[in-house]
């Protein structure tokens, strides 16, 4: 699974300044538990398939052996893959490299980068190009790490398994946080110029 720091560009650190006219939100901090919550969710909104293979693999025996244990088997392989693939969700929050993510912190966006500011002399530094993804919510927004890059001469195996088990990793940015309804206008109008979120319908497309 991929670090954190290997997908944000780095831990926290003197970074760069963003310009005056930057947006500035209030602080807030991701909760363990509304990370997990959240996490779990998408991935077994997408993953659920993969949970029929283990159990077809415990099942083949029974094709030339009948047997109630074959069942007991499959029920088995399933319920632990599950267990793996929970763990691999909840562990985000236990990684060292992650810590940064759960910290107390404001941010500070221009069309240059994304700045997580913990204090005056602690921020880090997100390029927007290392943002996958964002996503609209009743309440707020969700920003997508992207995925570091794997390692050189890897099996097309294992880098299929890297990338179809990936676990998400997210900013969270709630409404609130923001200091007037203008800046949430003008944060999400950074979001469609950059091609996170869909363009609005009957809107100009960006240069």
């Amino acid at each position: 699974m991929n670090q954190p720091n290997q997908r944000g560009g780095g831990g926290f650190r003197q970074a760069q300044q963003p310009t005056p006219l930057a947006i500035r939100t209030k602080k807030t901090q991701l909760d363990t538990n509304t990370y997990t919550r959240i996490a779990m969710a998408e991935v077994w909104k997408k993953d659920w398939p993969y949970a029929l293979i283990p159990f077809a693999i415990g099942l083949l025996p029974a094709i030339f052996l009948p047997s109630w244990w074959w069942i007991a088997l499959a029920v088995l392989l399933t319920v632990l893959f599950v267990l793996l693939r929970s763990a691999q969700v909840t562990g985000v929050t236990q990684m060292q490299d992650s810590k940064p993510l759960f910290e107390r912190m404001s941010y500070e966006m221009d069309n240059r980068m994304l700045l997580l500011r913990v204090s005056a002399e602690k921020a880090m530094q997100v390029g927007w190009d290392n943002i996958e993804r964002a996503r609209r919510t009743d309440d707020g927004y969700q920003l997508y790490l992207k995925a570091g890059t794997p390692p050189a001469g890897l099996a097309a195996w294992r880098l299929w398994v890297a990338r179809t088990f990936a676990v998400p990793v997210f900013l969270l940015l709630p409404q609130r946080i923001f200091n007037s309804p203008n800046d949430v206008k003008l944060f999400e109008a950074l979001l469609r110029r950059k091609n996170l979120l869909p363009a609005e319908a009957g809107a100009p497309q960006a240069a």
